[in-house]
């Protein structure tokens, strides 16, 4: 069985690129190429243009990779959304993720992992590459999550971690808690040990599938 692909990408050479590499992809085939979130709109109009996964960029014109996850989320749940992007920081990476990115992969990526990404998508709903699971999942256990109580996590920590899905700086975040930065770090810094976490990116995920955003 094949599984259709639609890629949003400003960049016409790099779309096409990418289409030719997946041509030689046994299970999956590209339908149609974007160039932004706008112009993948116009095309859902129309049913038969509705594929199972798009391959998305961040950095376009008119409607830029976090609003067209976002919209993809509430509008085709059902299309499995993978971002390509040459972005590798802990924003993008919170923010995909928050707007209902099921994977992450980089642009210079083998074009061998990207077939295997595109098949795991399919046959688990998720994919990311180590450098995302280093980076973001190392001590979390998605079947079995620390209980908040059992850790002893505070109820401003807990206010704390709402705030960690955000773009929001630590000092703009002790501005909303009413507290000074060295307070805001206080929590992350409590967190990182009660959590065994290392990074905002893995306060982040704990939040959001602990249903605190």
């Amino acid at each position: 069985m094949n599984y259709s692909v639609v890629i949003v990408d400003d960049h016409i050479l790099i779309a096409k690129a990418i289409t030719s590499i997946m041509s030689n992809f046994s299970q999956f085939e590209v339908l149609y190429e974007c160039e932004n979130g706008i112009a993948l709109q116009e095309k859902f109009q129309n049913p038969k243009n509705i594929p199972n996964i798009v391959l998305l960029d961040i950095s376009m014109p008119l409607m830029d990779g976090f609003e067209t996850a976002k919209w993809l989320k509430t509008e085709h749940p059902e299309v499995l959304v993978m971002a390509l992007s040459m972005q590798d920081d802990d924003d993008s990476l919170i923010k995909m993720i928050k707007n209902g990115a099921k994977g992450y992969l980089l642009k210079n990526v083998h074009p061998t992992e990207l077939e295997k990404a595109l098949t795991t998508l399919i046959a688990k709903g998720s994919y990311y590459p180590e450098w995302v699971a280093s980076k973001v999942f190392a001590s979390l256990h998605a079947d079995a999550l620390p209980n908040l109580q059992t850790l002893g996590i505070t109820d401003r920590e807990k206010e704390f971690l709402q705030y960690t899905i955000t773009e929001m700086t630590y000092k703009e975040i002790s501005e909303k808690m009413f507290c000074s930065p060295r307070t805001v770090e206080g929590y992350r810094d409590s967190l990182f040990e009660k959590l065994e976490l290392k990074t905002r990116v893995g306060l982040a995920v704990y939040a959001l599938k602990n249903g605190l955003v």
